[in-house]
């Protein structure tokens, strides 16, 4: 992940509370290059995560038009750890994407998996 795309999560997320923020993760293969910011449509964002829809179709859109790719997606947790709560795990659909997680300072990183969530590593870049 580039130091620019945590930088854009944590700005999103601090604006956001206490509401959940949210958003896409963008980039190429494993490397997140953009965090882009989208409307949490939830009727209950304090806690609880929507990302819009309309984000997520232009966002696919512009992938298949030979922009980056959709590798995931992120949301912040105001008043619970960067870890996958049950109503994340219940929400999931298992088709390998990666969620970033943020509570405070505090970023994580999980893989969506069929088994459930699995923890990986964060490895930052310049840009």
């Amino acid at each position: 992940m580039t130091s620019e795309a945590l930088g854009q999560m944590r700005a999103h997320a601090a604006a956001a509370h206490p509401h959940e923020a949210c958003g896409i993760l963008l980039g190429e293969g494993m490397r997140i290059t953009e965090a882009r910011a989208a409307r949490n449509v939830h009727p209950a964002p304090h806690t609880h995560f929507e990302i819009d829809p309309q984000a997520l179709i232009n966002a696919h859109r512009a992938a298949r038009a030979g922009e980056a790719a959709v590798i995931g997606y992120y949301h912040s947790h105001p008043h619970g750890p960067a870890e996958p709560s049950a109503t994340d795990r219940a929400s999931a659909s298992g088709d390998g994407k990666v969620w970033a997680i943020l509570a405070g300072e505090d970023v994580r990183f999980w893989k969506d998996g069929e088994a459930g969530f699995t923890a990986l590593p964060l490895c930052l870049t310049g840009s």
